[in-house]
């Protein structure tokens, strides 16, 4: 049975016991513990079921290789599901519960598939689930989506909260042991800023516990003292339990920070993701220890040996009393070693090769432990736990030698370098023969922008698996130096055992895991190359092998090298499946951060939005910016107001908040290039002081967006967008900078929310300017479509002389602090003008009058310029613009397209809003044919009746013509196609 040593526990408080219940049973362990040492310091070794047969799994691994206990994890707001229990640490009051089993752990119906796993072989869904055709969604949907999964999913809203950061450095060092301390400590001796991260909560990897020495002392000596070096050190910055999950372009890393995982509750981030930017990245990540494949090695008990020896040294559990040893290599004699010096029993070490030399199985023998060279385990006897082992000779078939009784069985198949990091940007891996492993082919790491390697690893993650070329290895990745001089006994090659025995026949490889959590075997990949599946991708889909929750740590190798050899071929061929992140799971609370609840899409306001409710102005969202829809007054109607809004700004002069309006910097040499790609006319030739009205297209030539351009300077122009586009528009710009034009020399900046922007509008908008005083705001020296610096009643201003009413019109841009002592001026000034604010209604009305299009209105993702009679804003002479390719395809030049043109009811009535146009006859689908849409509709205050816009089949060519529009009701009404523009066509008003 596994139990608790009375002495040792290097990372155990035994002063602060901690109570946690599994199952509902009350158990007890030790601050330091993590759940998985706990639980076996209880005996506790069923701790879930597989996923496909259900059978009996155990704790295997001692870090997140681990791929059978997972847990629900908590209650209520904090209930968590597939919690590793050998990553989480130990606290008092911990609830969890196992997963995948009904009605009990114990005792799983479940476990019936294990009973017929020969007809449930991998793949077999593809061919059961087919026929009959009907019966997939009565029977086996029902059935697959009852089984699926393994945690129960989370019912109550989370009660934690979770933070998001930023941080840059020169060397971002991944691994807290002995290699990522070395090249921390080498980096940031030479001035570099460092930024160390480790996943656990303690620092020293693997080397405390393998009994290495370093300098002449202990290795954890010397993690401690280089800790403290590094703690003392302005240019380090140092973050335990904190998991690199994946590294990105240019230097990018995302590392997901536990904060309070273990301390739930204590008014701290439970986890906090941080952005980080480095100029290289040290993957010192070390290796994880391969299984080694045997009939039964999946059974509770059967642990590597690796583990065995951290849960024996760092958390004082022995797994069992007697502990058979299994090995090609020496590494797992020092988990005999180790276990003997405990007290423990060691019946045998059985070491696949055919000799076995060297200093640790030299000193195995010494204390009386036996070692059997060339044997195998045939199979592990037992169910819910291991009972015993039966022996065999690893180069025959698995006919049994002897039978050895135990509880635990410790296996090492070998190390494979952790190599995540390294390959999520593109380096490439080479196959070690040596060490049977895929190692980091350091002539074709990833590389940065600058062609200079972005990832360099270290220690064992470069392969290197001795302590003292792991601390060379580590010294050369950080830059060179003089590294610690370590001592380790010398070890004897390893020897690839992928099947044990070698010649074991199909009884014993259908018992034979590679995959723990999906129960994926030996006999499975072998049947995968048979029926043809001979990629490695192919296969992983078609077995499901390395996509568990563990995504292949422990499997991933063995399964390629079973493939390989039933290929009968070398390994290096058949390769690897990709490395994609995160390395460990990340929860979805974490990557959400703070964005959730009331700020999950913060409302957006402007400077004049207190004024704007102490006006009872009724606010609708746009975007994501609180807008006011209009301003009613006592005993108004939202209707009559926008008609009263709309009426003064024709006639006195209205007022609008723009300062939603889209305002983007785009500066530098290149910038004149840039947006000529950008916009469908031509920017670059642009005066300074003038403003030019521009169309955005996607790369398809569909409309995206559309503003007002001004050139401030030579290279710098200020680009207006719609209010809803400014941050989409700047990350598209920034998009192209970043990933296509990457050399140009052009440099953008949202400002948006850096001005207010306030619409003086009307007849007598240049009077209330001229009123203001400050600056000369005639036609003459201020004409249409120019724009102007200058101070307004003693304010700095930027005047554009731009209208989207058809209106004389100026729109003012302040610095957004002066935004609302700027309104006030201008309403103090307007009142004897007859100034009025309106809101987005009488905006959308005065524009709809004077026929200008709406981003989200008259577009929808399918309509291209040239639907909107815009053809006159497409440069002719320019080679290329984004969408040109795209409006040239033969759909999208078709003159048979539907086209905008105004809709006007033979009664004066108003459209109703989504009206179609019917058109003789019916689809394929039995639907009514279409013939238009109406896109803009609204009564005009102005012109008396109601008026829309709509894209008609034929557009222009059709004036005249009476169509007719659905209406709610299902019957229709008669519509005369008119021209867009129904108020000032000549554009006399905006140009007084």
């Amino acid at each position: 049975m596994s139990t608790r040593l009375a002495k040792g526990g290097r990372l155990i408080d035994r002063t602060a016991p901690c109570e946690f219940t599994f199952n509902g049973k009350r158990l007890k362990g030790f601050g330091g513990d993590t759940l998985a040492a706990a639980l076996l310091a209880n005996d506790q070794m069923l701790v879930g079921r597989s996923f496909k047969y259900h059978r009996p799994r155990g704790i295997v691994a001692s870090g997140a290789e681990e791929p059978n206990a997972l847990v629900n994890m908590g209650q209520g707001g904090r209930f968590e599901p597939n919690q590793r229990t050998t990553t989480t640490e130990l606290f008092d009051g911990l609830t969890c519960t196992s997963q995948n089993h009904w009605p009990s752990l114990e005792f799983d119906v479940g476990v019936v598939n294990n009973y017929a796993s020969r007809f449930l072989p991998a793949g077999f869904y593809y061919k059961t689930f087919i026929h009959p055709r009907f019966a997939w969604k009565h029977i086996f949907e029902p059935v697959v989506r009852q089984s699926a999964g393994l945690g129960q999913v989370p019912k109550d809203r989370d009660a934690d909260r979770y933070e998001q950061a930023y941080a840059f450095c020169d060397i971002l060092v991944v691994g807290g042991g002995i290699a990522g301390l070395q090249a921390a400590l080498t980096a940031a001796k030479a001035g570099k800023r460092v930024w160390l991260v480790e996943q656990t909560a303690h620092w020293g990897g693997r080397a405390p516990v393998d009994g290495i020495e370093i300098e002449g002392q202990p290795a954890e000596v010397w993690v401690k003292n280089a800790v403290q070096a590094l703690e003392s050190m302005e240019n380090v910055t140092l973050r335990s339990r904190c998991m690199a999950a994946g590294s990105y372009d240019h230097g990018y890393v995302l590392c997901d920070e536990k904060v309070a995982d273990h301390t739930p509750g204590d008014g701290r981030p439970r986890h906090r993701l941080w952005r980080l930017r480095a100029g290289q990245i040290i993957a010192a990540t070390g290796a994880i220890e391969r299984p080694l494949s045997f009939a039964g090695n999946d059974i509770p008990g059967v642990m590597l040996a690796a583990a065995v020896r951290d849960y024996l040294i760092n958390w004082a559990v022995a797994p069992g009393d007697r502990t058979v040893i299994v090995t090609n290599n020496d590494d797992a004699y020092r988990t005999a070693i180790a276990l003997k010096e405990a007290g423990l029993e060691v019946p045998v070490v059985l070491d696949a090769r055919a000799s076995v030399t060297g200093v640790l199985p030299a000193k195995a023998r010494a204390m009386g432990i036996r070692v059997e060279a060339g044997k195998a385990i045939a199979k592990v006897k037992g169910g819910k736990r291991v009972t015993g082992v039966a022996i065999c000779a690893q180069v025959g078939q698995g006919s049994v030698l002897e039978e050895i009784a135990c509880d635990a069985v410790a296996m090492s198949g070998g190390w494979s370098p952790v190599v995540h990091l390294w390959s999520h940007c593109g380096g490439k891996l080479r196959w070690d023969e040596a060490q049977a492993q895929f190692a980091p082919d350091k002539a074709r790491p990833p590389l940065n922008h600058d062609g200079a390697a972005l990832v360099v690893t270290a220690g064992a993650a470069s392969g290197a698996l001795s302590a003292a070329d792991v601390l060379l290895d580590a010294t050369d990745a950080a830059g060179g130096g003089m590294a610690p001089v370590a001592t380790a006994p010398q070890e004897a090659a390893m020897e690839p055992v992928w099947i044990m025995p070698q010649g074991a026949p199909v009884d014993l490889r259908m018992k034979m895991w590679l995959d723990y959590q999906n129960d994926v075997k030996v006999s499975d990949v072998q049947l995968a190359a048979r029926e043809g599946y001979t990629s490695v991708e192919h296969t992983k889909r078609y077995t499901t092998l390395g996509m568990a929750t563990d995504q292949g740590k422990l499997s991933n190798i063995n399964g390629l090298a079973v493939l390989a050899d039933s290929l009968s071929a070398p390994v290096p061929q058949v390769g690897t499946t990709t490395f994609r992140p995160p390395y460990t799971p990340v929860t979805i609370g974490a990557l959400a951060g703070e964005a959730r609840g009331e700020i999950f899409q913060p409302l957006r306001t402007t400077p004049i939005h207190a004024w704007h409710l102490s006006q009872n102005a009724y606010m609708e969202p746009v975007g994501l910016w609180q807008r006011p829809y209009c301003y009613p007054r006592a005993g108004e109607t939202h209707e009559q107001a926008v008609h009263r809004e709309v009426k003064n700004t024709r006639t006195n002069v209205g007022l609008l908040d723009a300062s939603t309006l889209g305002k983007i910097i785009v500066k530098g040499p290149d910038a004149g290039k840039f947006l000529d790609m950008l916009y469908t006319n031509v920017m670059s030739n642009l005066p300074v002081g003038k403003c030019r009205y521009g169309l955005m297209c996607n790369e398809q030539g569909f409309l995206s967006d559309d503003g007002v351009v001004a050139r401030i300077d030579e290279d710098t122009w200020l680009c207006h967008t719609t209010s809803g586009g400014s941050d989409r528009i700047h990350a598209w710009m920034e998009d192209w900078l970043q990933c296509e034009w990457w050399d140009w020399q052009v440099y953008t900046a949202n400002v948006t929310e850096q001005y207010a922007q306030i619409a003086v509008v009307g007849p007598n908008a240049r009077k209330v300017l001229e009123k203001l005083g400050g600056m000369d705001v005639s036609k003459e020296t201020l004409p249409f479509m120019q724009w102007a610096d200058g101070t307004l009643g003693g304010f700095n201003a930027r005047v554009y002389r731009i209208s989207f009413s058809g209106e004389l019109s100026y729109e003012i841009a302040v610095p957004a602090s002066e935004g609302r002592a700027f309104w006030d001026a201008l309403l103090a000034a307007g009142g004897e003008f007859g100034m009025m604010p309106y809101g987005t209604e009488g905006l959308h009305v005065l524009r709809a009058e004077k026929g200008f299009i709406m981003i989200g209105d008259e577009t929808d993702g399918t309509v291209i310029p040239q639907d909107l009679n815009l053809g006159w804003a497409i440069s002719k002479k320019k080679a290329d613009y984004l969408g040109k390719r795209g409006q040239e395809r033969p759909y999208l030049a078709n003159p048979d397209r539907w086209k905008l043109v105004g809709l006007e009811t033979l009664d004066g009535s108003v459209i109703p809003d989504g009206s179609y146009a019917p058109a003789p006859g019916f689809n394929a689908n039995g639907q009514r044919n279409t013939q238009g849409r109406v896109t803009s509709t609204y009564f005009s205050p102005t012109l008396g009746k109601g008026i829309a816009m709509g894209l008609v089949k034929g557009g222009l060519t059709r004036l005249g013509e009476t169509i007719e529009m659905t209406k709610l009701d299902g019957s229709t009404m008669q519509v005369k196609i008119v021209d867009p523009v129904f108020y000032d066509k000549e554009g006399e008003k905006q140009n007084v």
